[in-house]
């Protein structure tokens, strides 16, 4: 008797087994705290364009921009922690703790998935200024200290950040003005009223193409296949400036493990296709692979390096 109950329950516990779903069996939403058209867009519908081929389920992009990405954030943090929400966010994931009371904690409110690429900077001035090179626009900041403008996309935001940097290092004076956004201040930059800007190499490519924006130095250990005529910083005599933000994908804290592994297995293949590491590397951007526990490491990492940058600096929000 005790033998019959013990396969009874063995099949009543199997048969619910089979019964649950394999993941994902639902439309899967993928949610960016950027506005569209910026440089994460098109990671974020190249990542859930590829997830959605992969698994035959739709994936709905939706940009939730303002707060300085701390809105669309929020709104992750709070979805059921079943994966078909994830978080697509870069940088400012890890540098808003020391900027903002953020009303969630960017650490233990999320599971790191997987990162999908690595974005320099590329530091580019109006073609009006006297400047070709590193050397040649530091000697023109020194002479004319707090006059030359840069824009970022935002305080706080890496390329913020790495003008503040480059002048930790140089001892120059710049005049920071923070635009909601990389696009405006590309437009402004282009256009004169601001003298030099740093940006992801996707953002401002096709204006170094055209003659637009002019190229002085990129961040990083190698030089960028897409701008191959752009020199690194260290061969620029600066080899102490070293900053590089990431984007990565996310999921709400308490996301069962499996699927977490699982999407993460996903982009780490995804990010070996061919087709997608062209693309990348087009765009000046480098595949980043990694497991969630090192995503989990990476993120530990920066908010320490940014935070050390922010208090040296003394940012504040404007």
């Amino acid at each position: 008797m005790a033998r019959l109950l013990e396969l009874i329950l063995l099949a009543v516990l199997g048969g619910i087994a089979s019964a649950q779903p394999v993941y994902p069996s639902k439309a899967i939403r993928f949610i960016t705290p950027f506005p569209p058209g910026g440089s994460l867009d098109p990671l974020t519908r190249m990542s859930a364009q590829k997830l959605s081929e992969i698994w035959g389920q739709p994936a709905v992009v939706e940009n939730r921009p303002g707060g300085n990405t701390i809105i669309g954030t929020q709104a992750v943090a709070k979805a059921t922690p079943d994966g078909y929400t994830i978080l697509v966010a870069g940088t400012p994931h890890v540098v808003n703790p020391s900027l903002f009371a953020t009303p969630y904690d960017a650490i233990k409110d999320f599971a790191p998935i997987a990162t999908i690429a690595r974005s320099r900077q590329i530091l580019v001035v109006n073609p009006a200024l006297p400047a070709n090179d590193l050397q040649a626009l530091l000697a023109l900041a020194k002479g004319k200290p707090g006059q030359l403008t840069y824009g970022s996309s935002g305080t706080g935001n890496t390329n913020h950040l790495a003008g503040e940097l480059l002048r930790s290092l140089t001892g120059i004076k710049m005049l920071h003005i923070p635009y909601k956004g990389a696009g405006p201040a590309i437009v402004d930059l282009i256009s004169g009223q601001l003298q030099l800007s740093f940006h992801v190499p996707i953002s401002v490519i096709p204006h170094i193409r055209s003659g637009r924006l002019r190229p002085i130095a990129i961040s990083g250990k190698t030089r960028v296949p897409a701008l191959p005529q752009v020199p690194i910083f260290a061969e620029a005599g600066l080899p102490a400036f070293d900053i590089a933000g990431w984007t990565g994908l996310f999921a709400p804290a308490g996301t069962p493990k499996d699927i977490v592994d699982k999407i993460s297995a996903e982009m780490a293949r995804i990010l070996t296709m061919p087709e997608i590491v062209e693309r990348l590397v087009n765009q000046g951007l480098e595949p980043l692979i990694s497991t969630p526990e090192q995503f989990a490491a990476l993120l530990q990492s920066d908010m320490a390096k940014f935070a050390k940058l922010i208090k040296d600096a003394h940012i504040k929000v404007e």
